[in-house]
């Protein structure tokens, strides 16, 4: 049943179209919008909304449904504000149609219908809230479809007197016991009103507007709020001016109307607002106190202050609009307030008003009130005060501040806090405070030059940091802002004392406050003051305490460490045995664990609060996690606001954080952690973070609100209400965002990276990175957060995991993928919650999701029967065009021109943390299909810059530096710039970075959406990792503009056959490797280069993705288990070299020309993925001539990929060989590691080169005298059960690095920055084979020379014994043991792991480098790794490190100390002058012009003071330069290419007539391809070819032709010759000559002859008589030899190679000349031909036997369908007309193969489409969107071919 449609009519002849619910009814009032984000039941109830039509801009509305109308407390509805609804009617943007909450009776939809009143759904409430903040109120009216508009009146409910039509008619009396009487005047007053007073024991008596009022009748008055315009009340002014104005009045309180209505008593004025205020969020400031209060409110008149009369004064002030929220008389007992204290919907930080007035009724009936000196308004004051605030003489402003940062990235701390650190020193520079950073993670954006004003590189622990302050000496330090690593070091300090030695002050949350969160029970007691409940919970120091506070919580239980970050060390214990092993191992990283009783299935909600030195406080965002409690936050999906949270629970976990928070003292911003039980109010408190952490990034990311950024002003003692909202511009920061969008997070994990690591997801944190979705409903936020966290996902995908009721019990990292096969397979919702306790509001909204895919495939056999609604429904449930793919349509480009015909595309909307209520000036932007305007203009032109995404194994914040360095630089050089990304954990997302910044996908789709919207100069691919990379191509045929390296040239460097081609064609060696298909050939090539090999398979099951095999065995193994190895799905083996150094190079290069290089050395043998590898730079063990070989491969591979930009080579080196491994043209992950060492930021110079800037080479970067070493982080400690290997997989997942004057001294440091502790005395020694045994001998004597106790395993130990070595022998025990009880056990090595008793653990397993065990068998080597790690003991497992490591032992002993000129990076040069002052050196900038002073000293500009104008020296664009010049970055003048180097292979053709396929060899063709594939380079770069100049072709048809002979002639052209055309019927044929005779003519005018006949052999024929080389451009039936060329060609550049495919021809294969040349001249190739034709045009007998007599494999097949599935090139052909002698044949034929999109769904994903051209109609018009077609990139690759030919035939 489709849904009945309305529209909303604004007065201004606007409409809105949307779905009409709740009652069918057309109504007109006032249009209002409120920005709540809970409490509809309440809103709709309040009657200060009678006749308006309420627009709610949150769009999920309806979540929780309706609750039943019961009687609470003194017989007031429980849940509502009246008896009634009062709106005329509701607005919103998505209706919930499943609500779900333990207190809801019935749904929104059904209570409106009861009501009888109407809805409308599914309209652009921003859209419409825009319009009413900039037009002002406006009437409107809903219209039901089918009604005349004309026939609804609009009604102005301003000229009614709304008053009384809300009024009781009777005197009411509530709770008759009370002792005081408060008389209310009802104005149209909220239940909550009287309950607030009933509650604080008052006898009220609820009496009509119109009451006559009799003071002897009450001891105070209470005037109550109400709709409408105060004016009309007339009565009620007149009976309130008997009450107030005497001498001495009792006591009166006004709220909303009644303050408007006090005002006008006294003889104020009121006035009618633009739009009114209506929300949860209005901040009002105090008169008095300066305090900011947040309130709730509802008005649309206002109280001018100007016309107060002399005894009243402003009570408060709203922060954003200044209006005057309240007045009070200056002593006698009377005031009123604007808002709401009284709340519901809404926060309650007001409410004690309630409490001031009852204490003045009570003190006045005392006749207490004057003797006391009481007045009402200091009562006020004294009651709002905060006493312990901060006097201003305290608080000095610090000038120099030490930041800690986090350190390298691990499970559980990553990039967040490179954003939190990033924020906070902006903060304190913009109040000019110096800032010192110490952090060891290189490639943050926080240790980049230009950001702290110095970057010390240094171990975050309490040694380095206390040296680092003493020569420093800062006076302030913030702790919170670099994770729990600096929390423990600051910790640590502080109870050292250095911190008081130093004067050192802690700003913000002060030392003691966050020991209070981290030690558990302190944090219990602390709760308990304040009477808030902690989830049960028992600290315990030792296994027995634990097991005892398990029997008094009962099973199950959790364990935590306390101090621990992300859940380390954590997990469920359902018994004693669990429970032991869990705690055993956690006592390895902590002194106390925490036994917390398991609320496993409650829901776990988080809020992020704020508070100042002054006591101002609001919470910034609330999150409820999908997932139920037991799985760790950092593991579940988030969805913020809360989706299913009544306004009731919203606010009292609101109140309760921003209780907890003040009772802690905490300053800045921290997170609160709630468990909430799904069946009643019931919580508990679960912790508080006081720190900023992952979720605070998501917070800010998701709101908009800059957490960091405040909290580090805040840290510094600025009060909150000074500081601006940062987006507005205008509204204050004292404020809680209001949300009109969905967010939604999906953490990342990379658990296939390791080896046996278990998938259950838990307490413990696995994931490694999460992305952030915005949508206006959960579930477009939720599918495209699903794509985000893997590119190659469609969204919630029921294919990806089979449904098992286990894995639902049970998570695992995919368990949101077994959700989706399950609904898919028609589980039900409920059973599904019994399985998951997933809300069941989620698990509907998923269920939406699985519904509407199951629609669109009812029109799978016919997307064009699918109406538009369909698609657009599709795509505001967030699927992709892809998505909708699956199901319709063949290909994504072909549902994207579908989409665009019906313009169906999206909208640019704004997050502005306001939801539209004041005007923003943000640029940070989303896509959504839910709505109809766009929230910007697209005017200036930018440069479009593609960040990194999510943070995985192998793609880190180091792109994120990379991506935010090129839009820095692009700034620097005046370009507005873009940005898109959708990592909340990153810089490159904070929307100060950019001009632009989508919060979206990178994916083809999005970035095409906004590069279609935006128009951009460009996009810059090269700066995100390999994500943007691989949508190069689909880009680019579109026709993007790609800045930087040509995509063409990317694939080149990426597709394996071409890099391979393009290394051998220069000269250099590469590892040798196949591509296979089958185990057998696998095992051929394996045994032909020799084990051992390297296999990758394109295709992954299960585990590892590389592997190395060094025997048969482990290949067959490794091929059967983890790999599908099929034609489909190839692998790729090489040969794999040991004990070779890997060298990585980081190069930038200029259209080819290299113009800076950085070389770094591995310390590990190659083998060890470059991620894990310990990197040294500047390279120490290099030889000059390697280096200049280096040098040279750098320069000739850049030269060939023609790199604009940068790019990243990998090479090994053995015996004076150096091979390339592989290449990458783009950044690289040790881009910010040699930038920073080095000096030169190479992605500012690869930026400047892309944009077409000319800069000076660097050559070759030296450094400036420190050595970098950058060491790998690992987080095995959380990923339990994982081996500890190094292999060809990576499985760090950060890296640090540290200077030091050699590499033993940085080495040290920067494996003290990963946690790595110096051994004190033992060491065990696990060494594997008698190699590694050897290599070691000197190495364990240096060991036992330094004085340690050497421990080794039975192996070990016997061979160092023999060489001399004392080493004592450790077994491990002997699983037998435990039976027999042996009286003199032995100490084994568990127990002296478990016992902490070695100090470091070198551990070196018998395969080497590389290899990965498939087997589950437990080796002891994996037992002494995995326990290391679990008890924290360091742990080398690597023979070169344990070498360099055991060497800078020996050299430098214990920790390095720190030495400023090594250590630390300044932003600023000092240059001593001769004489007595000296000059800091920073950039100033003046004019926009960034000039140093070392230029103006340079120019001789007098430095001392700033000069007047800018100096002529500096050449900076004011605006971007022209386009030409970035498109093409040429130099100079334009480059003119006029001799092509021919290779000596193609010397045979030189001057030779081109006839037939059979003149070329393969060698031949291979060299031609290259020239081919140059030319078409040079012609795509615009440059000018003169290399047939003066040279003349005659183009000689007999037969019509379009593509052959233009071609021809542009080639002709386009290599600067020229052509002459031949035309048969206006030349002497029509007399009757000869052919021969017009080619011997055409000869004598041209230096070479195209000619086409229609005569098989006339060519060859006509070649006889002819003095110039001769082309034959096609002879009739016979042959087509350039065709042929061309489609081979166009097959190498699709797919990199010819060989191993499967070619089908369809179509007319008896004529077609073009399949005949093909054929032939593919036998040349390892291929497999398939034939598709009508029974009588089949292939010709002579082909088939030719073909066969090669050897080659031929099929024929009666279908395209048939022959399709194994197809890799599909060739079509038309039936020609002209060879058929008559029509009814040609007509039999006609039609029996097309190729449609239906077909194209059964073909490969990397198959391509070929065809001669022209056709007629064997292939649809709708393929051609399909990236597989290939026909018109063959079309354009003819003429290439054709230059390449011509070139070489005139011997040029």
């Amino acid at each position: 049943m489709s849904a009945k449609m309305a529209s909303l009519v604004l007065e201004d002849g606007t409409t809105f179209k949307g779905r009409l619910f709740g009652a069918s009814a057309s109504v007109s009032g006032e249009v209002v919008f409120q920005t709540g984000m809970v409490g509809y039941p309440e809103a709709l109830t309040d009657p200060s909304y009678k006749s308006q039509i309420l627009t709610l801009t949150y769009p999920l509305i309806g979540n929780y449904g309706v609750p039943s109308d019961e009687d609470g407390e003194f017989g007031i509805s429980k849940w509502f504000e009246s008896s009634r609804i009062h709106a005329t009617a509701l607005i919103v943007g998505e209706l919930s149609q499943n609500p779900s909450h333990w207190s809801s009776v019935k749904s929104l939809d059904q209570w409106l219908k009861e009501q009888g009143i109407p809805g409308l759904e599914g309209v652009d409430t921003r859209c419409l809230t825009k319009k009413i903040r900039e037009k002002g109120t406006m009437l409107g009216k809903l219209v039901v479809e089918g009604t005349p508009a004309e026939n609804i009146l609009f009604d102005n409910p301003d000229s009614r007197n709304l008053v009384k039509e809300v009024s009781v008619k009777k005197p009411r009396v509530y709770n008759p016991d009370g002792n005081l009487r408060i008389l209310a005047v009802d104005c149209g007053i909220k239940y909550n009103q009287i309950r607030c007073l009933c509650q604080r024991g008052a006898q009220v008596t609820l009496v009509p507007w119109d009451y006559p009022l009799d003071v002897c009748d009450f001891d105070g008055l209470f005037i109550s709020n109400g709709p409408g315009d105060p004016q009309h009340c007339k009565k009620t002014i007149e009976n309130l001016r008997k009450i107030v104005c005497v001498e001495n009045p009792k006591p009166v309180f006004g709220i909303c109307l009644g303050h408007q209505l006090l005002s006008l008593v006294i003889g104020a004025e009121t006035y009618k607002m633009k739009y009114g205020n209506r929300g949860h969020n209005q901040p009002c400031v105090h008169k008095g106190t300066g305090r900011c209060f947040i309130t709730s409110q509802n008005h649309g008149f206002a109280v001018d202050p100007k016309t107060l009369p002399k005894d009243w004064d402003v009570l408060f002030t709203n922060s954003n609009d200044h209006t005057s929220e309240g007045i009070i008389h200056h002593h006698k007992p009377l005031f009123s307030v604007q808002f709401h204290p009284e709340h519901m919907a809404g926060p309650a930080d007001l409410v004690s008003l309630f409490d001031v007035f009852l204490d003045a009724v009570r003190d006045f009936k005392m006749g207490t009130a004057n003797k006391s000196g009481k007045v009402v308004k200091e009562r006020l004051t004294r009651h709002l005060a905060f006493h312990k605030s901060p006097k201003s003489e305290e608080f000095v402003r610090p000038r120099k501040v030490l930041i800690l940062g986090s350190g390298g990235l691990s499970i559980g701390q990553a990039g967040e806090f490179d954003y939190s650190g990033s924020q906070a020193i902006k903060a304190l520079k913009e109040e000019n405070i110096q800032t010192i950073l110490i952090n060891p993670n290189i490639a943050t954006v926080q240790t980049s030059k230009g950001l702290a004003d110095k970057v010390y590189f240094l171990p975050i622990t309490p040694e380095y940091v206390t040296q680092v302050i003493k020569n420093e000496r800062p006076d302030g330090v913030l702790l919170t802002f670099g994770g729990q690593t600096a929390l423990n070091c600051g910790v640590e300090l502080t109870k050292q004392g250095v911190l008081e030695k130093y004067n050192v002050r802690v700003l913000g949350t002060q030392v003691s406050s966050i020991e209070m969160t981290e030690d558990r029970k302190i944090f219990v007691e602390k709760m308990e003051e304040i009477n808030e409940h902690v989830a049960p919970s028992e600290a315990a120091m030792s296994v027995e305490q634990a097991v005892a506070a398990a029997e008094r919580l009962g099973y199950p239980v959790l364990i935590r460490s306390a101090f621990a970050l992300g859940g380390l060390g954590s997990g469920f214990a359902n018994s004693k045995e669990e429970l032991i092993t869990l705690v055993t191992q956690s006592f390895a990283h902590t002194s106390q664990v925490l036994v917390d009783k398991s609320l496993k299935g409650w829901k776990e909600i988080e809020y992020e609060v704020v508070r100042d030195a002054f006591d101002n406080c609001i919470t910034v965002c609330n999150m409820e996690n999908i997932d139920p409690l037991g799985i760790h936050t950092g593991e579940s999906i988030v969805v913020a606001p809360s989706q299913t949270l009544n306004d009731y629970e919203y606010n009292l976990l609101r109140n309760t954080a921003i209780k907890v928070i003040r009772h802690l003292g905490i300053v800045g911003e921290c997170n609160i952690q709630y468990a909430l039980n799904p069946e009643s109010e019931q919580y508990y408190i679960i912790e508080v973070n006081a720190r900023l952490s992952r979720s605070s990034a998501l917070a800010s990311k998701a709101t908009g609100y800059p957490l960091a950024y405040v909290a580090a002003k805040l840290g510094l003692g600025i009060p909150l209400p000074d500081l601006k909202n940062s987006v507005t511009n205008s509204t204050t920061a004292n404020f809680e965002p209001s949300l009109d969008y969905c967010v939604v997070k999906v953490p990342r994990w990379d658990l296939s990276k390791f080896l046996r690591v278990s998938t259950k997801i838990g307490s413990s944190m696995k994931s490694v990175g999460e992305v952030m979705a915005i949508g206006r409903s959960f579930e477009e936020a939720f599918q495209k957060a699903l794509r985000m966290v893997d590119e190659n996902c469609v969204g919630f995908d029921h294919t990806i995991k089979p449904v098992s009721e286990q894995e639902l019990q049970i998570p695992t990292d995919k368990r949101i993928f077994v959700l989706a096969a399950a609904l898919h397979a028609g589980y039900s919702v409920d059973h599904l919650y019994e399985l998951t306790k997933i809300d069941r509001w989620f698990l509907h909204k998923m269920q939406n999701i699985v519904n509407h895919e199951k629609l669109l495939q009812t029109y799978n056999q016919d997307e064009s029967l699918m109406p538009p609604e369909v698609m657009r429904k599709a795509k505001q449930l967030g699927f992709s065009d892809n998505g909708c793919l699956l199901y319709g349509c063949a290909t994504e480009l072909a549902v994207r021109k579908l989409r665009r015909n019906w313009n169906i595309l999206p909208v640019v909307k704004q997050i502005d943390t306001v939801a539209a209520e004041w005007p923003a000036h943000t640029n940070y932007l989303y896509l959504t299909y839910h709505g109809t305007e766009w929230d910007l203009s697209f005017e200036e032109s930018h440069v479009m810059v593609i960040g990194s995404g999510v943070y995985r194994i192998g793609s880190s914040v180091e792109f994120d530096w990379c991506a935010v360095g090129c839009i820095m630089e692009l700034r620097k050089m005046g370009y507005k710039t873009i940005m898109v990304n959708y990592n909340p954990e990153t810089v490159s997302t904070d929307y100060d970075m950019c001009n632009r910044l989508y919060f979206d996908e990178i994916s083809f789709e999005v970035v095409m959406d906004i590069y279609e919207m935006e128009n951009p100069e460009g996009i810059i691919l090269s700066m995100g990792g390999q994500l943007p990379n691989n949508i190069a191509m689909s880009l680019h045929r579109q026709q993007c503009r790609i800045l930087g390296t040509s995509p063409e040239f990317i694939d080149s460097a990426e597709n394996r056959f071409k890099f391979s081609r393009m290394l051998d064609t220069i000269g250099i060696s590469q590892p040798r490797w196949k591509e296979l298909s089958d185990t057998e050939s696998a095992m051929h090539f394996c045994e032909t280069v020799g084990y051992p090999c390297l296999v990758r398979p394109s295709y992954v099951l299960s585990g590892a993705a590389m592997n190395v095999a060094y025997t048969d065995s482990d290949l067959e193994k490794y091929l059967s288990s983890a790999v599908a190895v099929s034609k489909e799905h190839p692998v790729v083996i090489s040969k794999f070299i040991q004990e070779a150094k890997e060298i990585d190079v980081d190069a930038v290069a200029c259209d080819g020309v290299v113009i800076a290089i950085a070389i770094s050395e591995h310390v590990e043998n190659a083998g060890v993925h470059s991620g894990d590898a310990t990197l040294v730079t500047p390279a120490q063990d290099i030889n000059h001539k390697t280096m200049e070989r280096i040098k040279s491969i750098v320069h000739a591979i850049g030269q060939e990929l023609q790199v604009t930009g940068p790019f990243n080579l990998q090479l090994i080196a053995k015996d004076d060989q150096l091979k390339v491994i592989e290449c990458n043209v783009r950044v690289s992950r040790s881009f910010p590691f040699v930038s920073k060492t080095l000096g030169v930021d190479l992605v500012a110079l690869a930026t400047q080169v892309i944009m077409g800037e000319e800069v000076e080479p660097v050559g070759l970067m030296k450094g400036k005298g420190v050595v970098g070493v950058k060491v790998p982080q690992f987080s095995f400690s959380r990923l339990a059960g994982a081996d500890v290997v190094l292999g060809v997989e990576m499985t760090s997942t950060g890296e640090v690095a540290c200077f030091g004057e050699n590499r033993y001294e940085a080495y040290l440091k920067a494996m003290l920055s990963t946690g790595f502790k110096i051994p004190k005395k033992n060491v065990l020694l696990s060494i594997g084979s008698y190699k590694n045994k050897t290599e070691l001998l000197p190495t364990v004597q240096a060991l036992e020379s330094l004085g340690y106790n050497l421990y080794a395993s039975l192996g070990t130990a016997d061979f160092y014994t023999e060489h001399g070595v004392k080493v004592m022998a450790v077994d491990w025990p002997f699983e037998e043991e435990s039976d027999s009880p042996n009286k003199d056990k032995q100490r084994n090595i568990m127990d002296y792991l478990e016992e902490n008793h070695f100090d470091m653990v070198i551990n070196l397993s018998m395969r080497n480098s590389g290899g990965r065990r498939l087997s589950s068998f437990v080796t002891k080597g994996y037992r002494t790794r995995r326990m290391a790690v679990d008890y924290s003991v360091p742990l080398i497992i690597d023979i070169k490190c344990t070498k360099l490591f055991v060497q800078a032992l020996r050299q430098i002993g214990q920790a390095p100390p720190l030495k400023t000129h090594v250590d630390s990076m300044t932003s600023q040069k000092l240059i001593r002058l001769p004489g007595k002052f000296k000059l800091t050196l920073c950039s100033f900038y003046w004019g926009g012009h960034g000039v140093s002073f070392y230029d103006a000293i340079v120019f001789g500009i007098c430095c001392l003071f700033i000069p007047p104008e800018m100096p002529a020296a500096a050449d900076a664009y004011t605006h971007p330069p022209p386009l030409a010049r970035i498109l093409s970055p040429q130099t100079g003048q334009v480059q003119v290419v006029s001799h092509l180097q021919p290779s000596p292979f193609l010397h045979p053709l030189v001057g030779q007539h081109i006839l037939s396929v059979q003149q070329f060899t393969k060698e031949q063709m291979s060299h031609l391809f290259n020239v081919a594939h140059t030319l078409r380079l040079m012609v795509q770069k615009e440059r000018s070819l003169d290399i047939l100049k003066g040279k003349v072709m005659a183009s000689m048809f007999y037969e019509v032709s379009t593509r052959t002979s233009s071609s021809f002639a542009a080639a002709m052209q386009r290599l600067g010759g020229s052509v002459v055309h031949f035309s048969e019927c206006t030349s002497s044929t029509q007399k009757g000559e000869s052919l021969g005779d017009s080619v011997q003519t055409m000869s004598c005018y041209a230096d070479v002859i195209v000619l086409r006949h229609p005569e098989p052999g006339a060519v060859e024929k006509a070649a006889k008589h002819c003095r110039r080389p001769m082309i034959n451009a096609g002879d009739g039936v016979g042959e087509h030899p350039t065709q042929a060329l061309l489609d081979i060609f166009t097959i190498r550049e699709e797919l990199g190679t010819v060989n191993g495919m499967t070619i089908t021809m369809v179509g007319d294969l008896k004529h077609g000349r073009t399949v005949h040349s093909l054929a032939r001249l593919l036998t040349q190739y390892r291929i497999t031909l398939r034939y598709v034709a009508p029974k009588n045009l089949s292939m010709p007998v002579e082909i088939v036997d030719f073909v066969a007599s090669k050897g080659i494999k031929q099929e024929e097949f009666n279908s395209i369908e048939e022959a399709l599935p194994d197809t890799d090139v599909l060739y079509m052909t038309r039936i020609q007309k002209e060879r058929f002698v008559s029509k009814e044949d040609y007509k039999a034929c006609f039609g029996q193969f097309v190729l449609t999109p239906h077909i194209m769904t059964g073909a490969k994903r990397k198959m391509v489409v070929m065809h001669p051209l022209p056709r007629v109609n064997e292939i649809s018009v709708e393929v051609d969107t399909d990236p597989r077609a290939a026909y018109f990139r063959q079309a354009e690759n003819g003429m290439y071919i054709r230059m390449a030919l011509l070139a070489t035939v005139l011997g040029r």
